[in-house]
């Protein structure tokens, strides 16, 4: 790309409104969700009656093992698990 491209597309982004407050949350919010979910995952996998418990009854497992119950942590796992 040259110069004169990047400098029309810096004038382009720059002349775009700000992104919503809502948006800007979420994608701070996203890692920290990402790395719950994975870690509850993985869990999950090596532990057969945490599993269970939470095809069972999801949002109560997650909350007898003291997770904190993000709305879209909870809703990634309803899908993960739901194809179990």
């Amino acid at each position: 790309m040259s110069n004169y491209d990047e400098e029309r597309l810096a004038r382009l982004i720059g002349a775009l409104p700000p992104a919503p407050e809502a948006w800007v949350r979420a994608a701070q919010e996203l890692p920290i969700a990402r790395t719950q979910l994975d870690e509850i995952v993985a869990r999950a996998e090596a532990d057969v009656a945490f599993r269970e418990r939470l095809i069972a009854d999801l949002e109560e497992a997650l909350e007898l093992e003291g997770y904190e119950r993000d709305p879209a942590v909870v809703e990634a796992l309803r899908i993960r698990f739901k194809s179990k």
